[in-house]
């Protein structure tokens, strides 16, 4: 099999890419389906919309709760075990969830399956071992891969719904959980950790030769020269800040995800423009990710990592403007800077923590910041809902979004990736400053 993986017409990352991409489209659309399946719960069961909210969110504490393991296993076992584990667990959550009679059992489905689940085969657990796969070209492919999402949301959010609309929320997830099993237990066989664990080098490129020098993008070369251990990383500030900055980025994504459905439902607009807007932001997010994980391989990660976050201030605040002007052109505005800025975090996540922390260990490093992340994830749905349930209004949660979103870009900038390594695009820079 490896023989015949070196033989191909093409470098094998690109179907890394692929399997990466076709998981992504359906595993974690699966889960953003919790937005549609929300209103319809709610309606059946007069539960709170903190209480049933806080499913989602109580996934993302179970998410986060288990990220530092899944680093280690991915460490240990590689992505073929992980994303299988992750495939069995999400599975098992849709297709019992339809079950549901009592609030907990949405915690234990949704929550507790779905939630561990998503961490093996979404953002997190991708983030493992795709930046292995590329160096000059991470930022693109990483964006190529997780454009998946948006695919899966323009095809599998509208199909969701029509099912909802003509035989109900549990229909809808048990069709949810069959796709999960049947397209992706297979193709996640194909998946391996690193290009040289079948004869390959990143990117696709030959195998330096004894007399050859490679360029270097070491910046610091202390730092770089360190072994980082997760105990060592954990003593930095840099792993603070990262840590900080991705719970806030988690936080913000989340936060409007899970209402904005519902919110524009409440402000006046149309089931249809609801479920479009929805779409439409991963649709953008095509696009988004691609371009800015293409970017930030020229101009560095902290540039993309603050436009995203700008995106997501200017989102928060269009939807504290729809409550007074509830106009389409704002939505759109909305859609727009979420799905085409606000999108781009998830190309370079990976990249950042790997581009500081490089080395055997990095995937329990990046397990453990996943565990702030996640907390943010957590947070930004239950937050946000509770601030609904007390005042009566988003307004106030989505004010908060915006300050959240700001000290997200800040708390990047302050890791500063790119003082560590430099991106293919800032090359020039450390051969001009000699460091090799």
């Amino acid at each position: 099999m490896p023989d015949l993986m070196r033989r191909l017409p093409f470098f094998y990352g690109w179907i890394i890419i692929a399997v990466t991409f076709v998981t992504m489209a359906i595993g974690v659309n699966a889960r953003t389906s919790f937005s549609l399946f929300f209103p319809p719960i709610i309606d059946e069961f007069g539960w709170e919309r903190g209480v049933t909210a806080g499913a989602f969110s109580f996934g993302f504490l179970v998410s986060a709760a288990v990220s530092p393991l899944i680093g280690r296993a991915m460490d240990r076992f590689g992505p073929r075990m992980v994303m299988e584990l992750g495939v069995a667990l999400m599975a098992a959550g849709l297709l019992l969830a339809p079950l549901t009679t009592q609030p907990w059992h949405l915690y234990l489905t949704i929550g507790v399956l779905v939630g561990a689940g998503s961490i093996c085969l979404g953002y997190s657990g991708q983030s493992l071992f795709l930046p292995n796969w590329f160096n000059r070209r991470r930022g693109l492919a990483m964006g190529l891969a997780f454009a998946g999402v948006g695919i899966g949301s323009i095809t599998l959010l509208p199909w969701v719904q029509h099912m909802i609309e003509q035989t109900g929320w549990r229909t809808a997830c048990t069709a949810m959980g069959v796709l999960v099993l049947v397209v992706l237990a297979p193709i996640n066989l194909l998946l391996r950790k690193r290009p040289q664990d079948i004869g390959l080098e990143p990117d696709g490129d030959a195998a330096p030769s004894a007399s050859s020098v490679p360029v270097s993008n070491v910046v610091d070369p202390v730092w770089a020269g360190i072994d980082w251990t997760l105990s060592r990383a954990v003593r930095t500030a840099r792993f603070w800040w990262i840590a900080l900055g991705y719970f806030c980025g988690l936080y913000i994504w989340y936060a409007v995800q899970v209402h904005q459905t519902k919110y524009l439902l409440d402000i006046g607009f149309s089931p249809n423009v609801a479920v479009w807007a929805l779409g439409a932001v991963s649709l953008l997010g095509i696009p988004g990710q691609i371009a800015l994980g293409h970017l930030s391989d020229r101009v560095g990660r902290e540039w993309i990592w603050a436009a995203s976050c700008v995106g997501f201030a200017i989102c928060f605040a269009a939807l504290v403007a729809l409550k007074y002007f509830p106009t389409l052109p704002l939505v759109y505005l909305m859609v727009l800077t979420q799905g085409a800025l606000g999108y781009g975090l998830t190309s370079i996540m990976g990249a950042v923590v790997v581009e500081i922390f490089q080395g055997k260990h990095y995937g329990s490093i990046f397990g453990t910041i996943m565990l702030a992340a996640l907390a943010g994830g957590a947070a930004g749905p239950w937050v946000t809902g509770a601030l609904h349930d007390l005042s009566g209004n988003y307004t106030l949660a989505f004010m908060i979004g915006i300050g959240v979103s700001m000290l997200s870009a800040i708390a990047i900038w302050q890791a500063s990736p790119g003082k560590i390594r430099a991106v293919a695009g800032q090359l020039h820079k450390v051969q001009g400053a000699g460091v090799n």
